[in-house]
């Protein structure tokens, strides 16, 4: 990314115009890392000496992240229960199928429900995936009741010995109220069988920061325990991540860097600090 690199170098060998810091503070808004984020950096820009300015930078942004682990709760001896949302194209789908390929290649036995009844295509793609990845999906008839079809899945994994249960729920409008509650449904009706151990919000990394919204309204609904932030490559300029975690103070635990089944990693925040900065 090296969104601040350029002008960083300048900073570091020469004292900052006015010039350089209005144009400075436009590049930060454009990366979506959030209007007060940006004036506190600007303000160390104004304020630190050069040749500690890399070093302020880096520990301020840390300083806005979540303290929270973003390692997934895995439930040693037990089903591990992980509901993935968020509206629709923001790659939830997608996202879903590379996080049960991440866990299968290190050892678990994971099982996909498809609940995303209302979108054939959604079910289908999940489908193509389990089966290009050796994974078990369950589904139910088209237009099915969600929820219904969370509690069959919800029941497989815990008879039949499945590590991680991971559900697709349906992409949603974070403006419908309707839609959000039904959420809320789904999450009621696992926990009958089994309980929910991770929420997972997908954001797109293009969004902006309507991203945000999106978030806040989905944690209100189903009390979100971390972020998948998806299309952190070269179109998005990755601010959006770190502005979402500052203001819900939810972790980021994966990012998703290409189209490739492998291509979803844990977040490190030091080397995405470090490539912003770069």
């Amino acid at each position: 990314m090296g969104l601040f690199g350029s002008f960083l170098s300048k900073f570091s060998r020469n004292r900052a115009s006015l010039e350089d810091i209005e144009e400075f503070r436009k590049i930060l808004i454009e990366s979506d890392i959030g209007a007060t984020t940006a004036e506190e950096i600007v303000d160390l820009v104004k304020k630190e000496k050069s040749e500690n300015l890399e070093a302020a930078i880096t520990e301020r942004i840390k300083s806005f992240l979540s303290t929270d682990s973003r390692e997934l709760k895995l439930q040693a001896g037990g089903l591990t229960t992980v509901l993935v949302v968020g509206v629709n194209g923001t790659g939830k789908t997608t996202s879903t199928a590379k996080l049960a390929n991440l866990l299968k290649t290190s050892g678990k036995k994971v099982l996909l429900v498809a609940a995303d009844t209302f979108r054939a295509a959604a079910v289908d793609q999940l489908i193509t995936w389990g089966q290009r990845i050796g994974v078990d999906v369950v589904r139910g008839a088209e237009y099915s009741d969600p929820a219904a079809v969370c509690f069959d899945g919800a029941t497989k994994a815990k008879n039949e010995g499945y590590d991680v249960l991971l559900i697709d729920t349906a992409g949603r409008l974070h403006t419908k109220s309707n839609l959000m509650d039904e959420l809320g449904k789904v999450r009621r009706v696992i926990e009958k069988v089994t309980p929910v151990n991770e929420v997972l919000f997908v954001l797109d990394g293009t969004t902006g920061q309507n991203g945000i919204a999106q978030a806040r309204v989905f944690s209100e609904s189903v009390s979100l325990t971390g972020m998948i932030v998806t299309k952190i490559d070269g179109s998005t300029k990755g601010g959006i991540a770190l502005a979402t975690e500052r203001e819900l103070a939810l972790p980021l635990k994966y990012v998703g860097v290409g189209e490739g089944v492998a291509d979803l990693k844990a977040f490190d925040p030091d080397p995405y600090i470090s490539e912003l900065l770069s």
